[in-house]
């Protein structure tokens, strides 16, 4: 059965579920997900965890994503982008050097409160679920880091595109939105690619029409979403067995930190972690 990551460049119109559902088709592979949602109307980098590799998705949600947006000033939408409903249009006089400024105001930590059209649950229901019935419920501000927030040019009067490199749950339409607030003029989201996530980029993504040509071929190892940990060998079978019934291995002298665990043979095994001499599997990823 296939394991392993596809990078998937993205189609606008389709959710992320729909591109899990279509690589589960041809891969005739029931267990696919993906690492982090993206929007219908965006594109670019989703990770497609495929057969064992889905027990890695939790990890690949957590890390660094970058994306770059198209900000529409003047308007303010009930999605916070523009395919939403126009609530208020106003006049953005505004300058290059304005929106420069105001970009460097949300650099660092900041407080987000997530759209009313997101997948969060609030007491059991999606908020689009309760948007789309035309009702709004209070939501707490989440803490997210913008790390980077680079304005690329201007295309327009009124329209520019950025790029942000921010933390996980980080919302650009709701940054978008919040950016036209604080100029004073209203702003939304006009268009959004992801170029990495997971540590993956652009320049590893494929299409779904790639996939349908090339199948399994595409698949990237499991282990190549952990390459920012150093590499373990095994030095024997009797730690290779210890570790494939998931007890602790003593290992005098390894240094404490998250280690890829590979077997003699060089089959990746784990994600472990060794602290004071001790090896201590995080996630399991071989076979019965």
């Amino acid at each position: 059965m296939p394991d392993g990551i596809l990078i998937i460049d993205k189609p606008s119109g389709w959710t992320s579920m729909d591109v899990c559902a279509k690589v589960r088709g041809i891969l005739r592979e029931r267990r696919v997900g993906h690492g982090g949602t993206l929007d219908p109307m965006a594109t670019g980098v989703l990770p497609v965890f495929v057969g064992r590799a889905t027990r890695a998705v939790e990890f690949a949600e957590k890390g660094r994503k970058e994306y770059v947006a198209g900000l529409r000033l003047g308007i303010t939408t009930n999605t916070q982008d523009t395919t939403g409903e126009v609530l208020e249009e106003r006049p953005a006089a505004v300058s290059r050097e304005l929106v420069e400024a105001a970009l460097n105001r949300f650099l660092g930590d900041i407080q987000q409160i997530p759209p009313m059209y997101s997948a969060i649950k609030v007491n059991g229901q999606k908020l689009y679920e309760l948007a789309r019935k035309g009702q709004e419920v209070e939501r707490s501000p989440r803490s997210v880091t913008i790390y980077e927030l680079e304005l690329l040019e201007q295309t327009g009067e009124a329209e520019y595109t950025f790029r942000c490199l921010c933390s996980k749950g980080t919302y650009i339409r709701t940054l978008c939105h919040d950016i036209g607030r604080f100029l004073g003029c209203g702003g939304a989201m006009s268009s959004l690619r992801r170029t990495m996530a997971a540590g993956f980029t652009l320049e590893q993504a494929v299409t779904l029409e790639d996939v349908q040509q090339r199948s399994e071929a595409l698949l990237l190892p499991t282990d190549s979403l952990f390459t920012a940990y150093p590499a373990l060998p095994l030095q024997s079978d009797t730690a290779e067995r210890r570790v494939r019934c998931g007890n602790p291995i003593p290992l005098p002298g390894t240094a404490d930190g998250t280690y890829r665990i590979y077997s003699r043979e060089g089959q990746f095994l784990c994600l472990s972690r060794a602290e004071r001499g001790t090896l201590t599997s995080i996630k399991n990823f071989f076979g019965a």
